[in-house]
């Protein structure tokens, strides 16, 4: 049995190098999700699927480790993770690795899957892409349907800005008085009772 005459080289667990980031290995394990909306042997709506599950991915990623990031740079915490980062290092870090792949998202279903579905025979439509007699039967749908259930909240010195719980629809609108004219900055909760999506038939009257 022989000994080996190579000295011994002592590694140190505490330098950066050997870790990497857990909140940027999260945005890479997200990413292979949305790596299946791309890939063009995954089924058209399967596509749209993992679309979905990126965003809603993300959107519990913001509401629990971003917020966790933000709440210790308020706190003024400066300890670093084991990959070195500070929490302001680490927030600028998710932005620079996080923003052009929501921006490759959004291109994706706007330049390949939206003409996709197109092809298919379904069209996301704009009002403005409606008929006469659509946006004739969508106006009476809102005025019986949606408008009675809607409630600005006005947001001025004597109300300050409401609170808007997670994963809600808002909308920021400008309401006048009917009288005098005068204006006022809203905001306006659209209650998950309503349908978000609208299916329209063509020539003939839509329905929800």
């Amino acid at each position: 049995m022989t000994r080996s005459n190579k000295p011994t080289v002592e590694i140190n667990l505490s330098d950066p190098q050997y870790y990497y980031n857990r909140e940027v290995s999260w945005l890479e394990f997200n990413n292979r999700v949305l790596s299946e909306a791309f890939d063009p042997r995954t089924p058209l709506l399967e596509r749209l699927k993992f679309l979905a599950i990126f965003s809603s991915n993300l959107d519990e990623y913001f509401m629990v480790r971003v917020s966790a990031i933000k709440e210790q740079i308020e706190a003024g915490v400066t300890q670093l993770t084991p990959d070195g980062l500070t929490p302001s290092e680490q927030l600028a870090t998710i932005y620079q690795r996080l923003r052009p792949t929501v921006i490759k998202q959004h291109q994706h279903f706007e330049q390949e899957l939206r003409p996709l579905l197109a092809a298919q025979g379904i069209h996301l439509l704009d009002y403005i892409d409606l008929s006469q007699e659509q946006r004739t039967y969508l106006q009476n749908y809102f005025e019986q349907q949606i408008f009675p259930v809607l409630t600005p909240l006005a947001v001025d010195p004597g109300h300050p800005f409401p609170f808007i719980s997670n994963l809600s629809l808002n909308l920021a609108v400008v309401v006048k008085d009917g009288e005098t004219g005068a204006e006022l900055f809203a905001r306006v909760k659209v209650p998950n009772s309503l349908p978000r999506v609208f299916i329209v038939a063509r020539g003939v009257a839509p329905h929800p």
